[in-house]
């Protein structure tokens, strides 16, 4: 799901809950970190680390720790780049070569619809209207849904960038259908601050794609080093 909107230098892996990633999987230094949360949590910390570490192997790492570090962002490993993200019932990580991107993001959420006034709270004005007519268009995708994942792919993608935090209203994005019908598509994200440095140049578009599958949408940024 995650692996169809991401260039073929990132791996992925991706669970969809059918194997057993209890704390007992983690490293000391990770349990600790999830040592006072309550059992879903160190469950769902757990298996999307059990993601990396196989994409890790995938890319001829040897599998290690990862252990939050400003603001929860995932420490990598020298050289890589990556992304995790976890909903009920499915986990992923991407990961990639830090020659190959400067940056990633990704996040999986549920189909279904945002809880009330959440919309409003995330959303620009322009953002819902277009909200409001792509649900009319396509009834069976949640847009608003969608765009809060793509919101928080960009987020992802933004942070190791610059360490700084990014609002919800600080990037408006603009979702598309492809047009051959199928449930899937692509999105522009315009920063309305400044955006960061990437070798020397100011990127103030990040572009990503975005799919529905089994009851998910699921949403990826990459960011070019030109």
């Amino acid at each position: 799901m995650i692996e169809e909107l991401l260039p073929d230098s990132v791996v992925t892996v991706e669970s969809y809950g059918e194997e057993d990633a209890g704390p007992a999987l983690l490293y000391p230094e990770e349990a600790a970190v999830v040592a006072q949360a309550v059992d879903k949590r160190r469950r769902e910390f757990a298996a999307v680390r059990v993601c990396a570490r196989r994409a890790m192997e995938k890319l001829g790492v040897q599998p290690q720790p990862l252990v939050p570090g400003h603001r929860g962002a995932p420490r990598w490993p020298e050289g890589l780049t990556g992304s995790m993200t976890h909903c009920d019932g499915y986990c992923a990580a991407a990961l990639v070569r830090a020659a190959d991107l400067a940056s990633l993001g990704i996040d999986a959420e549920p189909n279904a619809p945002l809880p009330d006034g959440v919309l409003a709270a995330v959303s620009l004005p322009g953002e819902a209207q277009r909200v409001r007519r792509l649900s009319y268009e396509r009834p069976d995708i949640r847009w608003d849904r969608l765009l809060f994942s793509a919101k928080e792919s960009v987020y992802k993608a933004w942070f190791p960038l610059t360490g700084k935090w990014l609002e919800f209203t600080e990037a408006d994005i603009d979702l598309f259908a492809d047009a051959d019908g199928r449930t899937g598509g692509g999105f522009s994200a315009t920063l309305l601050v400044p955006g960061p440095l990437v070798g020397g140049r100011r990127v103030g578009v990040f572009e990503g794609r975005w799919s529905v599958e089994r009851g998910l949408v699921a949403t990826a940024v990459t960011v070019p080093h030109s």
